[in-house]
């Protein structure tokens, strides 16, 4: 039984070590890698850095930005899943592939009969409660629109 905890300890200690947000400035890449797994998207940054995106989308709520200096040392992580990052898209100039940069990959990608083009579903918390972005791009991959909407966690059946 002490070796079953000790297990249990062991494994929730090493689940802890991988948390983005826990991560500490200065953290060569290597070990952040090392920790944290293959990256969902890498993407250079001006003067030499480099930025680590790491999605928990479609099931989780965040996607963070992990950046690096020129020297591969972990300058800072963001968590960029939020309403003010989607209220900052521009319509008309955004495109698919900056919206892809800056949040990854989708956790959903839907059309409807009502606009001519892919509607990009992410899973966001909003002060807590689970919502939706829903992020218009027409055929030519330009943003022309981003909704909210409340998500529902699970159906409740009146009948209980």
């Amino acid at each position: 039984m002490m070796r079953r905890a000790a297990v249990t300890l062991l494994a929730l200690c090493l689940a802890a070590c991988a948390v983005p947000e826990w991560q500490k400035p200065g953290t060569p890449l290597a070990d952040i890698e090392h920790a944290m797994g293959r990256p969902t998207l890498t993407e250079s940054l001006p003067g030499g850095g480099q930025r680590l995106v790491y999605s928990r989308q479609p099931a989780g709520q965040q996607v963070y930005h992990m950046d690096f200096d020129a020297q591969q040392r972990l300058t800072s992580v963001t968590q960029v899943l939020t309403l003010e990052n989607f209220q900052a898209l521009q319509n008309g100039v955004d495109t698919r592939d900056s919206v892809r940069r800056r949040f990854g990959p989708p956790a959903l990608v839907e059309r409807v009969a009502r606009f001519d083009g892919d509607i990009w579903t992410y899973r966001i918390l909003d002060n807590g409660d689970p919502r939706q972005a829903h992020v218009h791009l027409d055929p030519a991959g330009v943003v022309r629109r981003v909704m909210f909407t409340d998500e529902r966690m699970r159906d409740v059946d009146p009948a209980h």
